[in-house]
């Protein structure tokens, strides 16, 4: 039996009327128009209420538009339909976590149990348990999704936060370097695992390697603050004045009134010289920053 028909076995299916609902929703998706894929999924919902695939969906689309609030209840109300389709348990679980809900835990769970070769149910699952503080476990499902699906990039950054938040910071940069490898440039994987990459290098006192990651990073990322000032002192650090510089004044373009006090530590710590940049970078924002982006998701 191959493995597309092992998954099959699996995988519950919405009814034909819904699935062209929903291929009608992805179809805007793949092209961002979440607002029209929205519309589409409010439209059908007024015809199945309480169907979970339109519910969970169109929790997605209406969190891609910053409707936090009204999104997390269309994946309760999802969950609350006992539906058993795996990648509908662990993309409405996976969303749950996202709001720290504990029904979270139960449906990554089950997802992963009835689909052991469910790549994304494994991982997400993964995933779960290691923000959650269950790292060897959650990377025994991280190691399986991986085995999976060795080309996906997102289950080697969710190795690369395992590996981080059990202090082992050059498995961490290896799987967060891979995990930059395979994600199309220019997507919100490839920026993310690059600043984290660089991160992980930070722990490990490699400054050179954190200066490259870290700047690559922040120019896939032009709207993130942190990552242009993080960028400015690792470059500094590496003894690449201009650059760092340069970098500075991308972080000052986008901090009026956001946090123009961190710039202006930043600017201090650059012209009292590198080995000022290196340890404020290594002592104080690259520790935080590390931190903080473990738990968050790109």
């Amino acid at each position: 039996m191959t493995h597309d028909e092992q998954s099959s076995r699996h995988l519950a299916a919405p009814s034909d009327q819904v699935e062209v609902v929903l291929q009608q929703a992805l179809t805007r998706a793949e092209d961002w128009e979440w607002d029209e894929a929205a519309e589409i999924l409010r439209d059908a919902l007024e015809d199945h209420p309480e169907d979970p695939y339109i519910l969970c969906w169109l929790g997605m689309a209406e969190r891609e538009l910053g409707m936090e609030g009204i999104a997390y209840e269309r994946f309760k109300r999802a969950l609350d339909q006992e539906p058993e389709d795996p990648v509908l348990l662990s993309t409405a679980g996976n969303a749950l976590a996202q709001f720290d809900d504990p029904a979270a835990e139960a449906a990554l769970r089950t997802a992963a149990m009835v689909a052991p070769e469910l790549a994304q149910a494994r991982w997400m699952y993964g995933a779960y348990l290691v923000r959650e503080g269950m790292v060897e476990k959650g990377l025994e499902e991280l190691d399986a999704a991986v085995r999976l699906e060795p080309e996906n990039p997102v289950i080697h950054l969710e190795r690369g936060v395992a590996r981080a938040m059990g202090g082992q910071m050059e498995a961490a940069a290896h799987a967060f370097g891979q995990s930059a490898e395979l994600a199309d440039e220019g997507s919100p994987d490839h920026g993310w695992s690059l600043v984290l990459l660089g991160l992980s290098w930070v722990e490990e006192g490699e400054m050179e390697e954190a200066a490259r990651a870290l700047e690559e990073g922040a120019r896939e990322r032009p709207d993130d603050l942190e990552a242009q000032l993080l960028a400015a002192l690792a470059i500094s650090a590496a003894g690449w004045e201009d650059r760092a510089l340069e970098m500075l004044e991308r972080a000052r373009i986008r901090a009026e009134g956001v946090d123009e006090a961190l710039v202006l530590e930043v600017e201090g710590r650059l012209e009292a010289g590198s080995e000022s940049a290196g340890l404020f970078l290594r002592r104080s924002i690259g520790p935080s920053s590390l931190r903080e982006r473990l738990i968050q998701r790109p």
